[in-house]
């Protein structure tokens, strides 16, 4: 808090000495909203103590409040909570929603209250357009999730449709053609139709130029695509996405209202299913400004939207890669690597890749590595080592002087240096079966335990995993007096017939 002094030196630099804002406030550290508050105040007068704050019936959940708040300083400041959404946790959440009985504007007050004090932001003011019942906007935001406990820094596809407000989304681990043509699909199809007309912006995942006159020149698959689907394609004029405000609005809106707090789940896909049931769900409110509820406004588009193909259109990308000399191919501009098989190694293979999946196919078309999407700008490999070690296998004598085995996890080059060579194949088609039913991490601890325990035979190896993986219980030793003793020189095998209640047959 700026002392009388300080004040009384902003006002001299800006009236006396002639400084503008920006300059004070270079030359005092304080920003510019300080300065300019400082500078424009008219009323000087020494400031009244303000009255006690009285009890209010919202005081035993202002600290469930101030918690999801302060939460929110880890999200980005797009997806945090916003009143309206601190009042639906509020009646939803099962600790408070049997004692909570608030009014939305108390709980409005104080969120915009604290967030002043927590954050200082201010909300941004939108015009409402007029628009034809079918048409639509499209964009994506930024949102992250936790997909199985790891935090993804993902994106949503949104879909709004400016005549009822109704908008529609799906998250996604990036935001490239393949993310963009999925979410579509999945949502053309939730909603049973097609609109026929979307704007767009100038994504060069569509656009390769923008021509005279309105015109563009845009990427095959994204043709192909909306020429499947029957709409036509508009795009806004570049560095213009305020001429689609529907979409640049919604996708703030099911940020904060949908995506918060930061959503987890085990399956993206089986979360988008959700999500698209619960952006329908949201068209129960009433429109900001029609004084009538969204989903019945959304009838309207719904009448107006183009039919369904027969056939879902194929949104997946196919290339045809040069392999290097470990099997490995190389995409994003050489950021991510992709294991096939060694049988490829300085030829070429084919690739089926989608937003989540990087599928690497044989001659016939069929499966031989699947591999999970990689993003990011960090340099990254992705392996399926089952090819690799099955082709380790039959050479086992080769093991130490070929190019696989540098790619090789240290646990796996260890324990196959220390394996007499008789039983290298035969450890190396057991790491293979631990990895088909496990997964590779698993093998390769399994490994490294049993290097601790001094064994590398494939008995232990498999004895050991079973132990730590598989989650079998030890059975204790059969004890059962009733099991009849035979006398080992004469049997008499009749008196196993004998059970209870039973005599000899």
């Amino acid at each position: 808090m700026l002392t009388m002094f300080k004040k009384n030196s902003i006002r001299d630099l800006y009236f006396v000495n002639g400084m503008n804002i920006s300059e004070i406030s270079r030359l005092t550290g304080h920003d510019r909203g300080t300065v300019r508050g400082v500078v424009n105040k008219s009323d000087w007068s020494e400031p009244q103590s303000e009255p006690k704050e009285s009890k209010s019936k919202l005081d035993p959940y202002k600290e469930i409040i101030d918690g999801w708040l302060e939460n929110d300083k880890r999200s980005k400041s797009k997806q945090r909570h916003t009143s309206r959404r601190v009042y639906d946790r509020l009646r939803m959440e099962p600790e408070t929603k049997d004692t909570f009985n608030c009014s939305y504007e108390l709980v409005n007050t104080y969120v915009q209250k604290r967030k002043k004090e927590i954050f200082g932001s201010v909300s941004d003011g939108y015009i409402p357009l007029e628009h034809n019942p079918g048409e639509a906007q499209c964009d994506f935001g930024s949102a992250d999730y936790y997909e199985n406990g790891t935090l993804v820094k993902g994106h949503h596809l949104n879909l709004s449709f400016p005549h009822s407000n109704q908008g529609y989304a799906q998250l996604f681990p990036g935001e490239n053609l393949e993310c963009l043509l999925e979410g579509l699909e999945n949502i053309f199809f939730h909603i049973g139709g097609v609109p026929h007309e979307i704007w767009f912006d100038n994504a060069i995942s569509m656009v390769t130029t923008i021509l005279t006159a309105g015109r563009r020149g845009l990427t095959e698959k994204f043709i192909r695509f909306k020429e499947h689907y029957g709409f036509t394609a508009r795009f806004c004029n570049p560095h213009s996405g305020h001429e689609k405000g529907s979409v640049e609005c919604k996708v703030g809106y099911i940020r904060r209202n949908l995506l918060v707090p930061v959503p987890r789940f085990k399956s993206l896909g089986e979360h988008n299913i959700h999500l698209l049931e619960q952006c329908g769900s949201d068209g129960a409110r009433e429109h900001y400004r029609k004084e009538v509820r969204i989903s019945d406004l959304f009838e309207k588009d719904k009448e107006a939207l183009l039919p369904l193909p027969r056939n879902r259109f194929d949104t997946a990308r196919h290339e045809v890669l040069r392999v290097d000399k470990y099997g490995l191919v190389s995409l994003d501009e050489g950021r991510h690597e992709y294991s096939t098989s060694p049988k490829f190694a300085g030829g070429t293979a084919r690739l089926r890749i989608t937003s989540t999946e990087v599928l690497a196919l044989d001659e016939k078309g069929c499966v031989i590595a699947q591999h999970k999407r990689m993003y990011g700008d960090a340099k990254s490999r992705s392996m399926f080592w089952v090819p690799y070690l099955e082709l380790l296998a039959r050479r086992p004598r080769a093991v130490k002087y070929c190019g696989v085995r540098s790619i090789l996890p240290e646990e796996i080059r260890d324990c196959l240096d220390r394996s007499a060579p008789s039983e290298t194949s035969a450890i190396i088609r057991m790491i293979a079966e631990l990895t088909e039913k496990t997964g590779f991490e698993s093998a390769v601890e399994t490994v490294a335990q049993a290097a601790g325990n001094n064994v590398s035979d494939p008995d232990s190896l498999k004895a050991l995993h079973r132990k730590l993986h598989m989650d079998i219980p030890e059975l204790p030793p059969l004890q059962d007096a009733s099991v009849p003793r035979l006398d080992p020189l004469m049997p008499d095998l009749s008196r196993y017939n004998i059970g209870p209640g039973m005599g000899v047959r």
